[in-house]
Formats: structure tokens, C-alpha cells, sequence
């Protein structure tokens, strides 16, 4: 890493980037800016502004990671079948948009239920056909860079918002409803910027198929496409929700003020890694690379099990951060590359309502273990799975060596 940026070789291969892909990743970024903003407030608001209950609050979140995993498989098969990725983009974008000023707006639990329902479709349209549209603009030597550089935007977003949040709740008086107003902004110029930045290239709609995905189509993923959703699946159940990072937190003694830094923390250090890992993942084995994810992982786990003050927290999320960094951008590409050109929607489609379908039972198992034998246990549990998923990856870079 350190030889990439001494000969200015990582900044040449960002500059050489696509205008589109530079400006896909700034949309990401406000999205996120937009989307973090409301949800580092919105349980406190649920709570104490309109008298939810905890369990509501777990019931809202896990209905709506829900609902994006599963609309993420239609939306990435129908851009396939139109050859419309970026109007599907635009749709989804849109979606999300739309519903920020539904929060301010919020009278009871229902109406807060219905805007992150719609939020959650919105973004489960935007994202298979965004992430097949970075595949379509950039030749296959450069996916890991494009990938890494628009989940390190993205993430950049996600530090952002919970910092501002912070800040408009100093200056507006710790008004969460003005606060969400001020968050519809950058997901607004984000609409924008995906309307008139971003350029579809056509040559995709040449092979487009005749129908949308049908059991015929599953038959033209291989082995390696669904071993890539294997990786994908067995990550996502040792990593659960991030939100147990957050309770760990809490568990350590950090001031309840303070538990959004952790957060903070975790996405700092992703978007830090992010581009890197994709640079690395173009030029070196992304088996290795991958296998080096996992590893990060299950340190993570490790010091957040054995973590007895927030300090150690702190760095176990650091750690965390890491391993998403290394991991997530690579495992776009692995998809990218897995998939046939005409069915790359549908293949980010359906390796998004897998690895959705798996956080959610990944987290009703870390929050039983938690309930039944602490908060050790659970990140025990996930250093387990993912000590058994790297000697797995191992075994079988060996038979393929």
C-alpha cells in the first residue's frame, strides 16, 4: 500500500477513474449524508418523542432491512430486462429523497413505520442496478478501484451524517424534528447529481435478455458466481448488525452521549481502507486479500469480546471498520466478475437478498446469545463462524493453487 502511494500510482488510478463513476459516489455520498443524519436520532426520536417501545423500535429496523434485501433482487433483475440501470437508479434515488420530509412531518409510529418502508424500497431499487452500472462503465482491470472508491464516498457519508447530526442538535437546540428538515438537502442534490453527472453506456442493452430472470437464467451462474454469494453469506452471519457494536459500547461504560463517535469510528476507518483495498484488489490475488478480511474480522471480534472499557471498544470497531474496508468493495468486484454481462442486476440482486435474508438471522442469533450468555458470547460466536469460513477459503485456494 505504501508503494502505491509513494509512486502516486493509487492517485493516477483515481484521477483515470470515469466521470460517472467519481459521480455515482458523490451521490452516494450525500445520500448517505442525508440518511445518517436522520438515523443517528431517529430510535431516540421513536422513544421519547412519539412513545415507542425498544421492541418497536428492533421490529421497524429489521422490517426494513428486510424490505430492501428482498426489492434488491427485483430491481437488479429488471434492469437487466429493460437495460435501464440508471433510470432504475434515479427511481430508487428518488424514493429516498422524497421520504425525508415525511420524518419532520411524522404525527405517530405508523407514519414514521411508512417513511422508512418507502425509504427502504427506494433504496433496495438504487442498488443492484447501481452497482451493474459501475460494472458496465469500467473495463474488469479497474472494477476493485471503482468499487472501493464508491463505497469510500459512501462511507465518507456515513461519518458525516452523525457528525452533523450532532452539530444541529447543538445548534437547533436539540430539535430532532429541525434536524431532519436540515438532512433533506443532500439527498436532494444528490437526485440531482445522479440526474445530470451520471452517463449510461448503452453496449449493455445489446444482450439484454428477452425476459426478466427465470430458472433458465439461474442456470448461467456457475460455481464460482455462487461461491462468491457462499463468501458473501458466511461474512454477513459472523458480522451480524452494527448495532451490537453500538450496545458493546454502552455494556463498556461509554456515556450514552458519546455512543454515536463509535459509529463515526467504524465508518472513518472504512472509508480510510476502502479505496486502498480496491487498488490492492486490481493489482494483487483477491483471494489473498479476501482471506486477509477475515482474518481483521475475527480480531475484531476477539477485542470486542474481551473488551472491558470503551478504549478497547473503540478498537475493536476500528478493527471492524478495517475488515468492512477490505472486504465490501472487493466483494462487488468478485460479483461483477462472477456474473454473465446481461445478468449482472439480477446477480447483485441476488447476493444482496442473501447476504439480507442472513443479517437478519445473524442478528436474532447474536441478540439470543446476548440475552442468554452475554455480550462475549456473541462476539465469540462471530469469531467462530469466521475462523471456520477462512480455513474453508484456504482449503480450497489450495486445491485451486
Amino acid at each position: 500500500m505504501k508503494d502505491i502511494a509513494s509512486t502516486g500510482m493509487g492517485k493516477g488510478m483515481m484521477r483515470g477513474l470515469p466521470a460517472s463513476v467519481w459521480a455515482l459516489g458523490l451521490v452516494s455520498l450525500f445520500m448517505d449524508m442525508s440518511s445518517e443524519l436522520v438515523h443517528a436520532l431517529l430510535p431516540v426520536f421513536l422513544v421519547s418523542g412519539l412513545g415507542a417501545s425498544m421492541v418497536a423500535v428492533g421490529l421497524i429496523e429489521g422490517m426494513a432491512e428486510a424490505t430492501a434485501s428482498i426489492t434488491k433482487v427485483f430491481s437488479g433483475v429488471l434492469s437487466d430486462w429493460l437495460g435501464r440501470r440508471k433510470l432504475l437508479a434515479v427511481i430508487g434515488y428518488g424514493l429516498a429523497a422524497l421520504t425525508k420530509p415525511l420524518f419532520p412531518l411524522a404525527a405517530t409510529i405508523d407514519a414514521v413505520i411508512a417513511a422508512r418502508f418507502i425509504d427502504r424500497v427506494g433504496k433496495g431499487i438504487r442498488g443492484a442496478p447501481r452497482d451493474a452500472l459501475i460494472a458496465d462503465i469500467v473495463p474488469p482491470e479497474r472494477r476493485g478501484a471503482a468499487y472501493g472508491l464508491r463505497q469510500a464516498l459512501d462511507t465518507a457519508g456515513a461519518v458525516a451524517g452523525p457528525l452533523l447530526a450532532i452539530l444541529f442538535m447543538s445548534l437547533l437546540n436539540d430539535d430532532i424534528r429541525a434536524v431532519f428538515w436540515a438532512a433533506t438537502a443532500p439527498a436532494f442534490i444528490a437526485v440531482l447529481i445522479l440526474i445530470f453527472a451520471v452517463r449510461e453506456p448503452t453496449h449493455h442493452e445489446i444482450t439484454k435478455p428477452k425476459a426478466p430472470l427465470q430458472l433458465a437464467s439461474l442456470k448461467q451462474f456457475d460455481g464460482l458466481y455462487w461461491g462468491v454469494v457462499a463468501v458473501g453469506a458466511v461474512l454477513t452471519l459472523a458480522r451480524f448488525s452494527e448495532a451490537f457494536l453500538v450496545l458493546r459500547a454502552q455494556a463498556s461504560g461509554l456515556a450514552v452521549a458519546y455512543v454515536p463517535f463509535v459509529m463515526v469510528v467504524m465508518s472513518s476507518v472504512y472509508t480510510l481502507a476502502a479505496y486502498p483495498a480496491g487498488v490492492l484488489a486490481d493489482r494483487l490475488d483477491r483471494r489473498s486479500l479476501l482471506a486477509l478480511g477475515f482474518a481483521v474480522l475475527i480480531a475484531a471480534d476477539i477485542v470486542l469480546a474481551r473488551a472491558t472499557v470503551p478504549l478497547m471498544v473503540f478498537a475493536g470497531v476500528a478493527l471492524w471498520g478495517l475488515h468492512m474496508g477490505l472486504t465490501q468493495g472487493l466483494l462487488s468486484a468478485l460479483v461483477a466478475d462472477a456474473a454473465p454481462t446481461s445478468l449482472r442486476g439480477s446477480a447483485f440482486g441476488i447476493f444482496n437478498l442473501v447476504s439480507g435474508v442472513v443479517l437478519l438471522a445473524a442478528s436474532a442469533l447474536a441478540g439470543w446469545l446476548w440475552e442468554s450468555h452475554g455480550p462475549a458470547a456473541t462476539f465469540y460466536a462471530g469469531a467462530t463462524i469466521t475462523a471456520a469460513g477462512l480455513a474453508a477459503l484456504l482449503v480450497i485456494r489450495s486445491r485451486s493453487a
